[in-house]
């Protein structure tokens, strides 16, 4: 079978990059393990921050649920998740111990204050809250096809090692509970290919797990001093952030 990329332009932003079958491919991945992960986790609150086109919390059985992101996210890539505007995510509009889950989806690697963007959410999280991060690895064919200058991923981000993340974690006493890696398929962007590749993901599971094209982790938040026992005394109100439901939202864009 020959193999041929149906595009081969610099691929701007990451959002266009996921409607191409490489990248919808690896959507595909990330929503299956983010259904997996979010379902049994309970809590009040949970977030997820950026990237729409992802619904990361379509699982997630809490019953107040954000999406907080810099613009209104199209209709097409609206979920039930209340919008809130922000311009930065280094600075998010929730108060301190307030949020029992967060979700970044490549939000660390096209950021240009990640440290900062840990430190906002290690904020936020309750003890014992729970983060769950996406990313592109490295140390895959597909990091290796954009390093030899063949544009294939987003071009902007800078790709952050499985390694030096689990090491960023560490310092904000975050324990990464579980790990996974997927996406073994070559990296192309042809669709017939990438939807027969089921035996070079069982293959790249069993024999090179820690080379899939995407990671993925789940840290739990500890606190040193501190231990449960029993249900929490009083969980803490949200704070009002000025959020309405995304349909309504839109609306009032569009009527401005």
């Amino acid at each position: 079978m020959e193999l041929k990329d149906s595009e081969e332009a610099p691929i701007i932003d990451l959002g266009s990059w996921l409607e191409q079958p490489a990248g919808s491919y690896v959507r595909a991945w990330e929503q299956a393990q983010f259904d997996r992960l979010t379902v049994d986790i309970f809590g009040f609150h949970a977030l997820q921050i950026g990237l729409p086109q992802i619904h990361a919390l379509a699982a997630s059985r809490m019953p107040h649920q954000w999406q907080t992101d810099s613009i209104m996210p199209a209709p097409n890539v609206l979920s039930r998740n209340q919008v809130v505007l922000v311009h930065d995510f280094k600075e998010l509009p929730f108060e301190a111990q307030s949020i029992d889950l967060v979700v970044l989806p490549h939000v660390l690697e096209f950021a240009e204050e990640p440290h900062q963007i840990l430190r906002e959410v290690d904020r936020i999280l309750i003890p014992e809250g729970r983060l769950i991060i996406s990313g592109l690895n490295r140390a895959s064919l597909w990091g290796a096809r954009q390093m030899i200058g063949r544009s294939f991923l987003p071009k902007e981000g800078e790709f952050i090692s499985a390694h030096r993340l689990k090491d960023w974690l560490k310092l904000l006493s975050m324990e990464v509970s579980q790990t996974s890696f997927g996406c073994y398929a070559m990296p192309v962007n042809n669709e017939q290919w990438l939807n027969s590749s089921g035996m070079v993901e069982k293959l790249g599971r069993r024999w090179w797990p820690y080379f899939g094209a995407v990671y993925m982790f789940e840290a739990v938040k500890r606190v040193r001093g501190m231990h449960l026992v029993g249900p929490a005394l009083q969980r803490k109100k949200i704070r009002q952030v000025n959020a309405v439901p995304a349909a309504n939202k839109l609306k009032e864009h569009e009527q401005s």
